[in-house]
This record gives structure tokens, C-alpha cells and sequence, in this order.
């Protein structure tokens, strides 16, 4: 699009592109931060949630994560096989009863740091 004069007209300007423009700018450098603790923002998150949420069944995990209860599965059975969570009612059947472990605390505090050398971006 040109103006009268010939000129190429400004840029459409949409705060919701510019919002996503931010967001993915932002998830960039936070995932390479968090790259060397063997996380990603998808992965912190999850944690995070587990970690303030202890008990949380998958639904709830699935929801706040916005994604699907299958990759909820999947993703937390990750975690567990890091030892950065565990079941504490691991039986076929039964709710879970997701605790985050010591270990899972340590990473998350970690990670936590690197969110907020972001943030001070």
C-alpha cells in the first residue's frame, strides 16, 4: 500500500501482533537460559504448577498448561523419570497425588532465576 505521494505507508500496527511478537521474543531467550538446566518453558511450567498445586490431578495439569490431559501424561512422566516429581499414588485407577521433589525444588528455583534475568531484560 502507498500513499498519495508515492511513499510506502506505515505498517499496520496491531497490539495483538505485537503482543505475540513479545511473547515469542521472550519464550526464545527464556527457553535458552533455561536449555542448560534441561528445561523448557512448556516443561517449567508443568513444574511450576506442580510445585504450587501439589496434588494436582492431570486435568488440573492439563488446563492450567493448556494443553491435552494425553501430553499432560507424557510430560509429567518425563519429569518423574528426572526425578523432579513422583507420584505419590502411582496405582492404575487411582488419582494421582503429583508431589514435586527436592530435587524438582532445586531446578525450579533455578529456573525461577532465569525468568526473572529475563524479566530484568
Amino acid at each position: 500500500m502507498t500513499t498519495d505521494d508515492g511513499r510506502p505507508s506505515p505498517p499496520v500496527t496491531s497490539t495483538s501482533i505485537f503482543l505475540l511478537s513479545l511473547a515469542r521474543r521472550i519464550e526464545t531467550e527464556l527457553n535458552a537460559l533455561l536449555a542448560p538446566l534441561d528445561l523448557t518453558v512448556s516443561r517449567l511450567g508443568l513444574l511450576a504448577h506442580i510445585g504450587v498445586v501439589p496434588g494436582a490431578s492431570f486435568s488440573d495439569l492439563a488446563r492450567m498448561s493448556g494443553i491435552t490431559v494425553q501430553s499432560a501424561h507424557g510430560a509429567v512422566k518425563a519429569l518423574a523419570a528426572a526425578g523432579l516429581v513422583r507420584d505419590g499414588n502411582a496405582r492404575a485407577g487411582s488419582p494421582s497425588t503429583l508431589q514435586i521433589t527436592a530435587e524438582g525444588g532445586r531446578l525450579l528455583e533455578a529456573a525461577q532465576r532465569a525468568a526473572a534475568e529475563v524479566d530484568d531484560r
